[in-house]
């Protein structure tokens, strides 16, 4: 029943009782109690892998102290919590394994009771397959059904387990690569990973083209445009607000390009509450705009993406498209 399942998405990753009660509901068996145990188990595993990239980083700066690498666990297992409530894969793969082991169990269950009747019928058991009737030629006699289901249970097995490995493997290819990143490229991403991940979920736009191009226009978030107050934008891709913005507005100074030289310009742009406003703005843009209809048909080449957008008009820079094909490919591959 849902109801006795233990969901632990907002509760504190350290939480002993949410986890003592996710041990007892796991016991039931049930579906969600199975969905529940199998993303914590995900979420164990991203912390794992937060914590070796964080192992393969120095960490003996002047503002570094146990203190606050104890804290910076602390969050780490917080947002492996977060990251597995989103989901990596490894969590489906995982309840997919168990329910197809449950369904062997089921489909010995029902040859049982079939043997019991077989028995009592005057069929020969098989005393070494757990009382299982034999048929002619010495083999356990299941009924039909449930001899597919033991042979669909046991091809599931082969081909998740088959599929964890890679998963798996993939996850730490990408843990390592993005250890092996600058660190301000590695703050980057970690800062506007989610944001970018969801926008994607909702739109189409790959999150690695999105986090590219947030890049290419803030500097890696050194150059972002200001409010008048000094506060931060949010306008990671410089959308400029023209007469069908109804939302807040920041003024910059911006270069564009006419003819191939460049004019200073004084520009109203679009400003955002949060980082995550602007890449689902951007991303609504990109995905429903006719003008870019195009660009969504990049077929998951980042040349494609980049210089489609620049032939869509999205930038004046005539090198706009190398820049972004560049970053997406070399610093986020």
């Amino acid at each position: 029943m849902l109801g006795s399942t233990q969901d632990l998405s907002g509760k504190f990753a350290l939480d002993t009782n949410s986890l003592g009660g996710l041990k007892q509901s796991a016991k039931t068996g049930s579906p969600e109690a199975l969905k529940e145990t199998a993303t914590q188990f995900e979420s164990l595993f991203i912390n794992m892998m937060m914590k070796s990239m964080r192992d393969a980083t120095p960490q003996d700066g002047m503002m570094d102290s146990q203190q606050t690498k104890t804290f910076t666990s602390m969050l780490d297992q917080q947002m492996s919590q977060k990251l597995a409530q989103r989901g990596v894969g490894l969590a489906d793969m995982l309840v997919r394994q168990l329910t197809a082991q449950q369904m062997g169990q089921q489909a010995l269950a029902i040859g049982a009771e079939q043997g019991a009747g077989a028995a009592a019928g005057g069929l020969p058991l098989n005393s070494a397959a757990g009382g299982l009737p034999l048929n002619p030629a010495g083999g356990i006699a299941l009924d039909s059904a449930a001899a597919l289901r033991m042979q669909r249970a046991s091809d599931t097995m082969s081909t998740d387990r088959a599929a964890t490995t890679k998963s798996s493997a993939a996850i730490a290819a990408a843990g390592s690569a993005t250890a092996n990143k600058p660190a301000h490229v590695r703050a980057f991403q970690e800062n506007l990973a989610e944001a970018a991940a969801e926008a994607e979920a909702s739109t189409g736009v790959p999150a690695k083209f999105m986090l590219g191009q947030a890049a290419l226009e803030t500097g890696w978030g050194k150059r972002q445009i200001r409010n008048a107050d000094g506060s931060a934008s949010n306008n990671l891709f410089g959308i400029k607000a023209g007469p069908s913005w109804k939302g807040k507005v920041a003024t910059a100074v911006t270069t564009e390009y006419v003819h191939g030289r460049p004019h200073t310009r004084v520009e109203k742009f679009r400003a955002y509450d949060t980082p995550a406003d602007a890449f689902r703005d951007y991303a609504k843009l990109i995905s429903s705009n006719p003008r870019y209809e195009k660009v969504m048909n990049h077929g998951g080449d980042a040349s494609t993406f980049a210089h489609g957008l620049q032939r869509a008009g999205y930038a004046t820079d005539p090198q706009y498209g190398a820049k972004l094909s560049r970053i997406i490919k070399h610093s986020l591959a």
